[in-house]
């Protein structure tokens, strides 16, 4: 005996069910269709289209030394490479450490793909010499007071000299915010800067055109101090000791300079005064 009919509501509630499973199938399938798809069309963008193909998808820009093959070459780049695969901060510090330039910004762009590279170039402000394992190494400062080796200034055609004549001898890292101040006052100590010299104590010296060489003692923050007094000593030691060679200068205590005068002409009985004090 077959079951008789459903009764209404019964029957209505058994055909929703049926639907909503129907309805949860349809949307587990199209998930998957779509997921498909765009796994898909991400790893063939991956693979092909967000890719560098060659080295004309490489924009290089504000550097009047630096041409785009020295930064490929530079940064190691071999084509083609997915775009996405690039640290923009690893590149930048690669290019930093490599190219004479101060500063470098990386952008990957993706439609179209390429690599953006925007550059600062170094300017050269002194040549220097620092101590290493092998022996002293030449090279330049910039403007900052950081270090240039040669082989970064082969690199371009231009801007390969500094821009004024001072040389900086000793130079460690840690000596970089006096330099930077020395550097920028150079016009204001009353004589021609030639040399900036620093011990490995950290002990300063300093060559003008009109003093010769002068200490100015350890760096204790009373830089600003000794230099007004190295100004001020330009302009009146040389009436004041006319006609005598100046043989040093103390300004490690800036309150009372030391002044190194040859010895007077005496008996030679009588013993020889090394030099003497100014106020």
């Amino acid at each position: 005996m077959s079951p008789g009919p459903l009764a209404p509501g019964v029957e209505r509630r058994r055909q929703l069910r049926l639907q909503r499973r129907q309805e949860r199938l349809r949307n587990f399938w199209r998930l998957v269709v779509f997921s498909a798809a765009a796994a898909g069309l991400g790893y063939g963008l991956l693979r092909q289209g967000w890719s560098l193909s060659g080295p004309s998808q490489v924009e290089v820009s504000g550097s009047e030394r630096v041409s785009r093959e020295q930064v490929i070459t530079a940064a190691e780049l071999r084509f083609p490479m997915p775009l996405l695969t690039l640290d923009p901060r690893r590149l930048r510090s690669e290019l930093l450490g490599a190219l004479p330039v101060e500063q470098v910004t990386v952008q990957r762009l993706i439609l179209p793909p390429r690599l953006r590279i925007e550059l600062m170039d170094r300017k050269l402000v002194a040549r220097a010499e620092r101590r290493t394992a092998s022996g002293n190494e030449q090279g330049y400062i910039d403007r900052l007071g950081n270090w240039i080796s040669i082989s970064q200034t082969t690199i371009g055609s231009s801007g390969s000299q500094p821009e004024t004549a001072i040389r900086v001898q000793g130079w460690q890292d840690r000596f970089k915010p006096t330099i930077v101040q020395l550097i920028g006052r150079r016009n204001d100590l009353g004589s021609p800067l030639q040399t900036i010299r620093f011990e490995p104590d950290g002990t300063l010296f300093l060559s003008t055109g009109t003093l010769g060489e002068v200490k100015l003692g350890g760096p204790d923050g009373d830089l600003a101090r000794r230099l007004y007094v190295l100004r001020y000593l330009s302009g009146e030691l040389p009436k004041q000791v006319k006609g005598q060679g100046v043989r040093s200068i103390d300004l490690s205590d800036p309150n009372q300079p030391e002044l190194g005068l040859p010895a007077p002409a005496v008996d030679s009985a009588q013993p020889k005064r090394a030099g003497q004090g100014v106020d």
